[in-house]
Formats: structure tokens, C-alpha cells, sequence
């Protein structure tokens, strides 16, 4: 990774830190991915080859700009989607900054409607980190765009295990994927399509 990108994140990353002790409202937060989970996710699209990676939640675009740097490598590209235009605006200033911007296709509404129109296999990689009650609703749609060995990564699987306690069942019933827990972060589900 390009030093000054890497001095960018962390810099990114500790502002994010701060930003969020001061707040009581959990949706004022940024909620930044833990950055052992945002190199997990950077090393394991560059293991796949992934070239078509879909991020589901964006914030303030942390998690985007690993995303965005990995596929750097792969030759392919990020969508972003997050509910809130603000989030959308200040992804999209960060990706600048890094250099990254024009990896991205940034957008703002419904992740159930991005994963609706999305056609059969369309992804290799899919990261879900966002309103955790909406993800066991996203589950038929999740498992069809995913390319055939895609990955699907779901963020805070330990940190809040009861909130997506039918959300792992559900994955974990499916015949149709593999999965593994892994205990980086704030708990990563990965998740693959047979």
C-alpha cells in the first residue's frame, strides 16, 4: 500500500475514533470498521482476484478506501451505497483525498434496492456493514448476485452477536454457501457461494 494512503487511513481511522466517543446517538456515529478487518477484507480480494466489489454502508468511506486500494490491484472497481447523502459527500471527499475516487461509483438510497436490481453472480465480493435488522431481508438477494465462490464479509458478528443472531442462523442453514467465523475486529462472517 502507497505510504501516503496508509498515513491517510490512519489518520482517517483515529479521527473516526474520536468523532464517535462524543456521541451518545449510534446512528451520529461513523461506525468505522476495525482496521484488522479492513486489511482482511484489502488481502482477501486480492487472494480472490476480485474485480466487482459491492459495499453495503459506506459512512464516511474508511472501509472504502481499503476496498478501493485492493481492487487497484485486481483491475476492478467498488459500488458504495449508503442511506444518507452526507455519508455519500464525505466518502466521497476522503476517496479524493487518497487518490482513490475514481475506483468507486458512490452511491446514496436503499441497499435492499441496489441488491434487487442487481442481476444474477454480479459480485465477487460483497461487504455488509450496515443496519444490522434489514440483513436476514437481504439474505435471498445477498445470495443470488453472489458470483458462484463469491464472498459475502458481514462486520460486527462478535461486537453484536444478538443483533445478528438470525442473520447467522440463517447464513449457517443455507446449504447453498460455506461459512467461517473470523474473530478479527469487531467478529467478521465470511461467507461463500458453492
Amino acid at each position: 500500500m502507497d505510504q501516503r494512503v496508509a498515513d491517510f487511513l490512519e489518520e482517517l481511522y483515529a479521527d473516526g475514533r474520536a468523532h464517535d466517543a462524543v456521541l451518545e446517538d449510534r446512528l451520529a456515529r461513523r461506525r468505522n470498521v476495525e482496521p484488522d478487518t479492513a486489511r482482511l477484507l484489502s488481502l482477501l480480494i486480492r487472494a480472490k482476484g476480485a474485480r466487482d466489489v459491492l459495499e453495503l454502508g459506506t459512512s464516511n468511506g474508511y472501509s472504502t478506501l481499503w476496498l478501493a486500494e485492493a481492487v487497484g490491484a485486481t483491475g476492478g472497481r467498488v459500488v458504495s451505497i449508503d442511506v444518507e447523502e452526507d455519508r455519500t459527500l464525505q466518502a466521497a471527499a476522503n476517496l479524493a483525498r487518497a487518490g482513490l475516487r475514481d475506483a468507486v461509483e458512490l452511491r446514496t438510497g436503499d441497499a435492499a434496492e441496489l441488491l434487487r436490481a442487481s442481476p444474477d453472480g454480479a459480485w465477487d465480493l460483497i461487504f455488509l456493514d450496515a443496519e444490522r435488522p434489514a440483513y436476514v431481508a437481504y439474505w435471498p438477494d445477498l445470495v443470488r448476485v453472489l458470483r458462484p465462490s463469491g464472498l459475502l464479509a458481514v462486520d460486527n458478528v462478535l461486537s453484536h452477536a444478538d443483533q445478528v443472531a438470525d442473520f447467522r442462523a440463517t447464513v449457517e442453514a443455507d446449504p447453498r454457501v460455506s461459512w467461517a467465523l473470523a474473530p478479527t475486529g469487531a467478529g467478521a462472517l465470511l461467507a461463500v457461494r458453492g
